[in-house]
């Protein structure tokens, strides 16, 4: 069995520029609803990334299809009547969870085996699931499966229990072509929300208040093609910025917006770090010696994003005190 070998010559100043490409964590749930679009979708600035092609592997199990030019990415969901994703296709990626409120809107039915992916701590999807349910769908959980019947979802009020992101956009995806006026309280506030209203909203939908507790979407009887860019990688471009004020030099990530990253920089400066902030780039320098950080706190959106904890923790590995 070969083995991917990673050799490091650390001891260097990092110096230079990164552009940043679309983020995994909008293109995602933006594939998942692909589903209930009618029409060819263009995602634009879309790296062909792991779970990005785990989850075009599910669109293609269930009759969909899609192509990459570059890094231009289109999906055509015109046949995708499958109903059932199993587990080889689901226990390698968490966002797989997505395609059950994407196939309640256009199949009315879905069936899929447990998602798998990342273990950061208890992340259950009842959140997701209580949802379908205040939307009227029949969950079921059995042998390893949840089997969800859409046949009498309707619109309505939901109020979640977290502001889970991927709950959020599960119920954004699943209230886009249900008819009647969806309405999330305690939603997720982060930018990949705002991303996903963007997104439905240039394909025909009506959706507004993404970036606030309260999401009200307006169901529309179907969603056409189009061609969209996604917003760039703050978690990608957070992590660049770790690494040059941790290593010391002159680093700047373009193509990012600079207030997705307030949290980041916020604590950067507090470890002893210059941060240049522009419109859609930050640039970080410093000597290496940040200064420790009393506490750091993980939170949903806008505080600290818990997928840069692990380099703030590198980084203060390394720091005085």
């Amino acid at each position: 069995m070969e083995e991917d070998i990673f050799v490091i010559n650390g001891g260097n100043r990092l110096s230079g520029e990164v552009e940043i490409h679309a983020a995994k964590n909008a293109v995602l749930p933006l594939i998942a609803c692909c589903i209930i679009v009618k029409g060819e979708v263009v995602i634009e600035d879309c790296e062909p990334l792991t779970d990005v092609l785990a989850m075009l592997g599910i669109i293609r199990s269930l009759g969909g299809d899609y192509i990459f030019e570059g890094n231009n990415l289109t999906v055509n969901c015109k046949k995708a009547n499958g109903r059932t994703v199993g587990s080889a296709l689901t226990t390698s990626l968490r966002s797989s969870v997505f395609i059950l409120g994407a196939l309640c809107a256009r199949n009315k039915y879905a069936e899929i085996s447990y998602p798998g992916g990342c273990d950061i701590g208890v992340r259950p999807i009842d959140i997701h699931l209580d949802g379908l349910r205040s939307l009227g769908v029949k969950v079921e959980e059995e042998d390893g499966k949840i089997v969800c019947d859409g046949r009498r979802m309707h619109s309505g009020t939901v109020l979640m229990a977290f502001p889970s992101v991927g709950a959020t956009e599960n119920l954004m995806i699943a209230a886009a072509t249900t008819e009647g006026r969806t309405v999330l309280h305690n939603a997720a506030e982060e930018p990949e929300i705002v991303d996903l209203q963007n997104f439905i909203n240039a394909l025909g939908g009506k959706v507004h208040g993404a970036g606030t507790g309260t999401i009200i979407i307006d169901g529309v009887k179907s969603l056409h093609g189009g061609v969209y860019k996604p917003i760039s990688d703050r978690i990608a471009a957070g992590t660049y910025l770790v690494a040059g004020a941790m290593c010391g030099g002159n680093v700047t990530v373009r193509g990012v917006r600079s207030d997705h990253l307030l949290a980041l920089t916020a604590k950067l400066r507090a470890a002893g770090v210059r941060v240049i902030e522009r419109t859609e780039s930050v640039t970080v320098e410093s000597d290496g010696n940040t200064l420790m950080l009393r506490k750091v706190d993980t939170q949903p959106y806008p505080g600290f994003p818990t997928d840069l904890q692990a380099p703030e923790m590198a980084m203060m590995a390394s720091s005085k005190g």
